[in-house]
């Protein structure tokens, strides 16, 4: 089997709805470049690593704000950057899923 070109791929939701619940309200292009700086201070940012990328509307807006992680296709919400942290120290650099921060399969 080829390897990936990223070993996984976090995608933040950051739609900018008028009024109503959307994830850029609650902070999300922030969250995501905290998480992207710090990847790339870990040097696990790129090719055959990790890649951190903004997303229109991911559709689970009342659940936000949201993050998905490819190739697993787990969905996390978070509140701080401590949350941020665990998402990146525990699946995005060790493979292994935030359960306390997944939100449920839809």
């Amino acid at each position: 089997m080829e390897k990936p070109y990223y070993t996984r791929h976090i995608f933040f939701c950051e739609n900018q709805y008028d009024a109503g619940d959307c994830c850029a309200n609650f902070g999300s292009p922030q969250a995501r470049e905290y998480v992207k700086a710090k990847v790339k201070e870990a040097g696990r940012h790129g090719q055959g690593q990790v890649r951190v990328n903004k997303a229109g509307c991911l559709g689970r807006c009342a659940e936000g704000p949201v993050a998905v992680v490819y190739p697993e296709g787990v969905w996390y919400t978070y509140v701080d950057h401590e949350d941020l942290d665990e998402i990146i120290d525990q699946h995005l650099i060790n493979g292994s899923p935030v359960e306390r921060l997944k939100l449920p399969d839809a």
